[in-house]
This record gives structure tokens, sequence and C-alpha cells, in this order.
């Protein structure tokens, strides 16, 4: 089968807007897995060994399972107990979840390696518990957090196709059914893997700009 550029043309804004989902679903899951994660490493730094010891029991399960378990549990499972999720808020909840667990592992890195004499620092110009979180102890943890959390970013992206499997349109899905209708596959399948390896390798250049600009910081 010989590659048609016309068909291609004919496909182009079916797969695009897959990839506008995809990008969507990539941004609400970060997000997601960036609040999911700072509320986790809080409480696993927690002084209750119950609450600390039950967040890193959850936190080993989800990471020691596979995504596409998790999505299936999510949009699949779920609705037999009575919660059903359309298939883009299963998406987003899965990848953002799943993906938190690695998040709340950097931060905790992230808030450990604050030097403990910033606390005291605090402490001892009385600063509220929120002060000191807000003002000392985040804008010194996260800036070296930066190029972990975009490099989880990029592979949450690359993890997208995963979602076809609970029916959300994303960039894989619509070339999927592109593909089932034409019973052409090299085009679909190949404009696929070029838009991932494009994403992908502009998002190599910036995490090696933001390993540059926040890990120089880290070391020091």
């Amino acid at each position: 089968m010989s590659w048609d550029w016309s068909f291609v043309v004919s496909i182009l804004p079916d797969l695009l807007q897959g990839f506008r989902l995809t990008l969507l679903v990539t941004l609400l899951g970060a997000a997601l897995a960036a609040v999911l994660g700072l509320g986790f490493a809080l409480m696993r730094r927690s002084r209750h060994a119950w609450l600390a010891r039950g967040t890193g029991f959850m936190l080993d399960a989800i990471r020691g399972t596979p995504l596409l378990v998790q999505l299936y549990f999510i949009f699949y499972v779920l609705p037999d107990i009575g919660i059903r999720l359309p298939a883009l808020a299963a998406g987003v909840i899965g990848l953002g979840l799943h993906y938190a667990t690695y998040a709340a592992e950097v931060y905790r890195g992230g808030i450990e390696n604050v030097p403990r004499g910033q606390w005291e620092a605090a402490r001892a110009t009385n600063l509220t518990m929120r002060q000191t979180w807000v003002h000392v102890i985040l804008p010194q943890a996260v800036p070296p957090m930066i190029p972990a959390l975009a490099n989880y970013l990029v592979a949450m992206f690359k993890e997208t196709p995963l979602l076809s499997a609970i029916t959300v349109l994303e960039l894989m899905n619509q070339a999927k059914i592109v593909a089932n209708t034409s019973y052409r596959y090299i085009e679909p399948m190949t404009l696929v893997g070029v838009i991932f390896l494009a994403v992908s390798l502009v998002s190599v250049v910036i995490l090696r700009w933001l390993e540059a600009r926040f890990g120089r910081r880290f070391r020091t």
C-alpha cells in the first residue's frame, strides 16, 4: 500500500482534533497530579504514624499496578458501585492519580532538601506554619523539583494513547477510528508517531534547559 498525500490531508483535521484533546488531558492530568502529589507528600510527612504509613502503602499500591489497569478500574469497575464518570473525566483522574504518586516523591525529596535551619529560622521569627510553607520552604523546595516534574509531564503525554482503551477520543483513538473506517493504517499511524516524536523532541530541549537552569541551583 503506497503513501497517499491526499488521504493525509483529508484525515489531518480529525487527528489534530485528537491531538488537541491529548494536550487538554495531559494538562488537566498534570494539574491534578501536582495538587494531589503535594497533598500526598505532606501526608507522608505527617506526625501521625498511621497516616504516614497508610499514605505510603497507598502510593506503593498505585505505583505497583499498571496505569491501564487503573483506567479500566475507574471507567468500567466503579460504575458497578454507582460511580459513573465520563470517559474524559476518568482519563484525567486516572492519569492525575497515577502520576501524583511519583510527584509526591519529588515533592518529598525537595522539601527534605531544604536545610533544617530554615525551619528553625522561621520558627524563631514567629512565622505561622502557613507563612513558613508559603514564604520560606516552598520557594526553596520547588525550583529543584521542576526538571523532575517536567519529565513526568512528558511521560504522561506519551501515555495518553492508553486512554483509547476507555473510549477517550484522543490522538491515538482518532487514528484508530480513521484506520478502521478506511482500512488504511500506514498514514494515520505514521502521523501519530510523527506528532508524538515532534513533541518529545521539543520536550527534550525544554527539559535540558530546565535542568541547566534549576539543576545547578539544586547542586549548590
